[in-house]
């Protein structure tokens, strides 16, 4: 099914929320991001306070990464890390229900810390061999920006269902933040029937997503028209997205989209992603009330025993989530 090119995503102007010239300036931007996470679950923002000089770093620093030699990126292969941190070859990552894996390749880092904790959830990253101007400066630059640009974004989402902004701070004493460098190959070298990446939901709290300008390829459904939304990959704009723990946690005021990638340039295609979960331990900032407690890392564990192998260690430290 093609995508509908007409239906397009709100571009929303953070300003007036980060730098307020009268009360009512973030009232309406709190209102506008209401209505799109409830409409569509995805909306795109200008004003989000990421330099363009650094988002174009990143684009040279995650070619810098992908360009290294095969058998180094797989000396740095995150299925080998406690943390899940470092390289993932393309054809790693296979969807069920996906004919094909996905046509990607990435690169994962997270907050940064001296020893592994919390039964991986926070660790040391890995860093390749690169001049730190060349890879790990700009990396980690846009890592701490995009990581404030989340608790910003959480903050908004829980002003918008009338809570006090200040419930965000104890759900960001020590959030799960981690970010995921991706590049696609040509759309010429996909196999018939490939994604870049197959329709999904994300399946924790808010993604801020960075696309590399004029190489589109990301696409929303819209659940009410039945249609795919294209998403253009516009300079200086993010893209923001709802994942599957905001839906629940709003009682389905917020919605989780299902969303895929179809490199549709010819050359290859740089996107990433910064994935704002919380605290392992917190609850329910949406609606405090929420007799369900279930925490962000039971939540996570739950979602990721479909998907990989959790040790003792993480479901121990967690708990378990409710049906």
């Amino acid at each position: 099914m093609s995508a509908n090119t007409e239906l397009e995503l709100p571009i929303i102007d953070l300003n007036g929320y980060i730098n307020p010239t009268k009360p009512e300036d973030k009232d309406a931007v709190i209102a506008e991001v209401r209505d799109a996470a409830c409409r569509y679950g995805f909306f795109q923002i200008r004003g989000h306070g990421v330099p363009l000089s650094l988002q174009r770093e990143l684009l040279r620093c995650m070619d810098n990464v992908f360009d290294l030699p095969t058998e180094e990126k797989l000396s740095m292969s995150f299925l080998q890390n406690p943390c899940r941190r470092g390289y993932e070859a393309q054809g790693m990552s296979h969807r069920e229900g996906d004919p094909l894996p996905d046509a990607k390749e990435c690169f994962f880092i997270g907050q940064e810390d001296a020893v592994v904790e919390q039964a991986g959830f926070f660790g040391p990253n890995v860093w390749p061999n690169l001049p730190d101007n060349d890879f790990r400066n700009h990396v980690w630059s846009h890592y701490q920006k995009t990581h404030d640009l989340g608790k910003t974004i959480w903050t908004i989402l829980i002003e918008g269902l009338g809570q006090p902004a200040a419930l965000v701070n104890e759900f960001a004493k020590r959030p799960v933040v981690p970010m995921k460098m991706i590049r696609y190959p040509p759309h010429s070298t996909a196999h018939l029937g490939q994604f870049g990446i197959g329709a999904h939901t994300d399946f924790g709290g808010v993604t801020i997503l960075f696309q590399q300008p004029g190489k589109d390829g990301l696409e929303v459904w819209h659940e009410a028209k039945q249609e795919w939304i294209e998403v253009p990959a516009l300079e200086d704009v993010y893209v923001i997205n709802c994942g599957d723990m905001i839906q629940r946690w709003s009682g389905g005021a917020y919605k989780s989209a299902r969303h895929r990638v179809i490199n549709k340039v010819d050359g290859q295609r740089l996107s990433c992603a910064t994935f704002w979960h919380g605290d392992v331990h917190a609850t329910n900032p949406l609606r405090p009330d929420d007799p369900n407690k279930d925490t962000v890392g039971q939540l996570l564990v739950k979602r990721f025993r479909t998907q990989y192998s959790i040790d003792k260690e993480m479901i121990a430290l967690v708990g378990a989530a409710s049906a």
